[in-house]
């Protein structure tokens, strides 16, 4: 009696190994191919804007003023802060990406308005086409489906650059 070494095993073991190379490979394929998008989808540096009228942004009462307001550097371009001038008053609240139907010329921040409450909804970068929309908080869900208004539009710009 002769035994013959079989490889059956060895064959076997090298294509689930070449088959998970391969699905390794797609993967990684497929993060790259996503990766570009959401590097753009951010709003670069820091826009200034004043606002005349006292605000809600996520949970916080903020009062009229100049501020300043960016992603925060160590979140998913999920979070943002706004910040008065001064340093005095801030706000960190969530935020999801938004597709205006045009690129806007210049920066924006958009308010919902019921009654007399303002709520910080839109954040949106002069030339860039993506913008942010803020997370409703339970306080603007309550408000907004007892009476909404128009929106309030005020400019905003790049800290630094002389606001049009």
């Amino acid at each position: 009696m002769s035994t013959q070494p079989t490889h059956n095993g060895d064959a076997s073991h090298r294509a689930t190994r070449k088959h998970q190379l391969f699905s390794l490979f797609f993967a990684l394929l497929f993060v790259l191919t996503i990766y570009p998008t959401t590097a753009r989808a951010q709003i670069d540096g820091e826009l200034e804007v004043n606002i005349p009228f006292q605000f809600h942004a996520g949970n916080a009462k903020l009062p009229a003023g100049t501020y300043r307001i960016h992603m925060l550097s160590d979140s998913d371009s999920n979070v943002m802060e706004i910040t008065s001038a001064d340093g005095t008053t801030s706000a960190v609240f969530e935020v999801q990406q938004e597709d205006p139907d045009s690129i806007p010329a210049k920066g924006e921040l958009i308010f919902n308005k019921y009654g007399d409450h303002y709520f910080l909804a839109k954040v949106f970068e002069g030339g860039n086409p993506i913008g942010r929309t803020l997370i409703e908080s339970r306080y603007e869900k309550g408000l907004g489906q007892a009476n909404a208004e128009p929106q309030a539009h005020v400019p905003a710009h790049h800290r630094g650059q002389q606001g049009n």
